[in-house]
């Protein structure tokens, strides 16, 4: 049986751009709580050369159900070309929290305000890789 409940993982290239990100989220439902991880390193190919970059990592939690439009919310505001979103199954928890995650996030997009889909801005946005 799958779990009712994910842990997503998203890298950003700046603080500014993983608040944007988290913010989004949360604001549009699509995730209850994001913890942004500093000092992250990320070691990849792209456009066949090995590339490493300093990343922030956004831990995210949110239902099972709502993955499908977390993975869009991220993609409307990500400034990558591809941007990692990768989502994991979240095993036991505390009742109390993972009721929390149920009550703060939605399958369906609450309406949309003007604010939230505003561009991260130009000195953040850059083509990237999917690391």
């Amino acid at each position: 049986m799958a779990s009712p409940f994910s842990v997503c993982y998203v890298t950003a290239p700046s603080m500014a751009v993983a608040e944007k990100i988290a913010s989004h989220l949360v604001a549009r439902k699509a995730a209850a709580c994001v913890n942004i991880l500093p000092g992250v390193t990320s070691v990849y190919t792209w456009q066949g050369k090995v590339e490493k970059d300093s990343e922030l990592l956004l831990m995210i939690k949110t239902q099972t159900a709502v993955v499908p439009r977390l993975i869009s919310e991220v993609r409307s505001v990500h400034p990558y070309d591809v941007p990692e979103v990768i989502s994991v199954p979240m095993g036991a928890g505390h009742t109390d929290y993972l009721n929390w995650v149920t009550e703060n996030t939605a399958v369906e997009a609450p309406p949309a305000t003007a604010d939230l889909n505003a561009d991260v801005g130009a000195a953040e946005a850059e083509t990237k890789p999917p690391v």
